[in-house]
């Protein structure tokens, strides 16, 4: 096991997303917290030597439960985690534990959890049952959804978040910041400058602001004076962007939604945004 050491496990959150190139890293590193949560020895955890952390170790402990993608009727993984997965998990997480004073459970490759799935861990995590500790292990964060990340303590392997392309990003950081202007005549100019995208760069695009817009949640970036509201609404928005382009919805019509629905009490009903 990894030499990481608890002084205080009462003082665990109860989520933490897990990122690293490898899901094994990322998964080891979830099995520590895990062996330190249910841990029953002295001093510091996982002490590595009681019961709790030796069924950990052989992956026996009854109250720490993985979650994976499930095979299909031909044996293959399918490609995603379903939303009924994530309900049956939040069924089981109100129940006591059997043996620890928690219950720890591990989702495998969260980032394949479909949207459905992400909702339903979102609703889980901002009300989680007392005493469960949710450790989330992904290769890409960035596939999250920024509210699901948001209720996490993140922890990256890595040390160091990746680059993302500049062009994107100054284009992203371009937006965001029209938008905190709160000036739409700005905002549109802006959009009419850019609605020539192509449509992948758009959809680049569209993850680069989830991701900058999951970073103001969570703190690691100025939010730029944008409230707490008006992020989540804005990665609503994103969400929407992203669901259209995934229909072949051009990227003129993805800039006239942002246009019209990016700053509060300007959106056009009829794209749907609240």
């Amino acid at each position: 096991m990894d030499e990481l050491k608890i002084k205080n496990p009462d003082r665990l959150s109860h989520a933490y997303l897990i990122s690293a190139p490898d899901i094994q890293a990322a998964i080891a590193r979830a099995m520590v917290l895990a062996a330190a949560a249910v841990c029953s020895g002295e001093g510091e955890k996982p002490c590595n030597r009681c019961r709790a952390c030796r069924k950990v170790a052989e992956n026996i402990h009854p109250d720490v439960i993985t979650l994976a993608r499930l095979e299909d009727d031909k044996g293959r993984l399918k490609r995603e985690i379903s939303v009924d997965q994530i309900r049956q998990l939040s069924a089981d997480a109100c129940i006591m534990p059997n043996e620890a004073p928690r219950k720890v459970y591990i989702i495998r490759e969260a980032e394949t959890m479909n949207l459905p799935a992400q909702n339903a861990a979102l609703k889980l995590l901002e009300e989680p049952p007392l005493g469960a500790l949710f450790l989330l292990c992904t290769t890409n964060a960035s596939q999250l959804l920024p509210t699901v990340r948001s209720r996490c303590v993140e922890l990256n392997l890595t040390g160091a978040q990746a680059a993302p392309d500049q062009a994107l990003a100054g284009l992203a950081a371009a937006y965001l910041k029209a938008v905190a202007s709160g000036d739409r005549a700005r905002l549109f100019r802006w959009c009419a400058e850019n609605e020539g995208m192509d449509g992948r760069t758009v959809a680049d695009f569209v993850a680069c602001v989830t991701e900058r817009l999951g970073d103001m949640l969570c703190a690691r970036q100025s939010s730029q004076g944008l409230s707490h509201r008006e992020l989540h609404r804005l990665c609503a928005l994103m969400d929407r962007c992203g669901a259209y382009l995934r229909v072949n919805v051009g990227p003129k019509h993805i800039f006239g939604l942002l246009a019209v629905d990016s700053i509060a009490g300007s959106g056009n009903r009829g794209y749907g945004i609240d």
